[in-house]
């Protein structure tokens, strides 16, 4: 087996680990959102938390969003946001094979 091919099966075998050994060492632990657990916070030090902002889809609706279209919206970002960092590091990998190509052909 190549040295790469190996390293990839590596590193996707610890990908999982990370990913499930939170889900079976905190059996019955809640994994709820930042943003609920600082609301919960604010209001435990304050006493009264009122949102100061509404989001516009939940506005243009007249409620709160069901958890699987916010959980679209998540994805979508990730989505997104990974195509930018794959683009950007793409460019990176192509640009030094070009310099280093263009390096090689002027030393011959």
């Amino acid at each position: 087996m190549k040295k790469s091919k190996r390293t990839a099966i590596i590193l996707i075998i610890v990908a999982v680990l990370i990913a499930m050994v939170p889900l079976f060492a905190l059996k019955g632990a809640s994994f709820g959102g930042s943003d609920d657990a600082g609301s919960v916070m604010i209001n435990q030090i304050t006493g009264g938390y009122e949102p100061w902002f509404t989001p516009v889809l939940e506005q243009l609706i007249h409620g709160e969003l069901p958890g699987e279209i916010e959980s679209l919206f998540f994805c979508l970002q990730t989505g997104i946001g990974v195509g930018i960092i794959a683009f950007i590091m793409g460019r990176l990998v192509e640009r030094k094979k070009l310099t280093s190509r263009k390096s090689e052909e002027a030393e011959l």
